[in-house]
């Protein structure tokens, strides 16, 4: 069983910039893809980035190529996502995600056993 807990969200003006994070505690963090997903108000859950278990692999969702860098620390069971440029549209409760079944694709929320509670962000314009 793996618990996550998100941090770094809140309120900044847009063209600011967050680092988000995320720490996960329990067995075999390190063996986990780790993914950011977000959900605003009346909308699905999207996702936004991945990294694989390594860190040598991420990718982006279009909306935030350019503008986000992922990445993780094993030693510290931490996962980030700093997020620059920030846009009226990245306002959203962020998660962070491990998982990593069979069947499924990267940017779907069923790749993930395990959710964080969610940081909220918003961007003000």
């Amino acid at each position: 069983q793996v618990q996550l807990v998100e941090s770094g969200g809140g309120l900044v003006q847009a063209g600011g910039s967050l680092r988000l994070s995320c720490a996960a505690s329990g067995p075999s963090f390190s063996s986990y893809t780790m993914g950011w997903f977000r959900q605003a108000p009346g909308k699905e859950r999207e996702f936004v980035s991945v990294v694989n278990w390594s860190g040598g692999s991420t990718l982006y969702a279009d909306s935030v190529r350019g503008r986000a860098t992922i990445s993780r620390d094993n030693a510290k069971n931490t996962v980030y996502l700093q997020m620059n440029s920030l846009k009226p549209e990245d306002t959203a409760v962020y998660y962070c995600a491990a998982g990593g079944v069979g069947g499924y694709r990267y940017y779907q929320t069923r790749y993930y056993d395990y959710w964080g509670q969610g940081t909220q962000v918003t961007v003000s314009s």
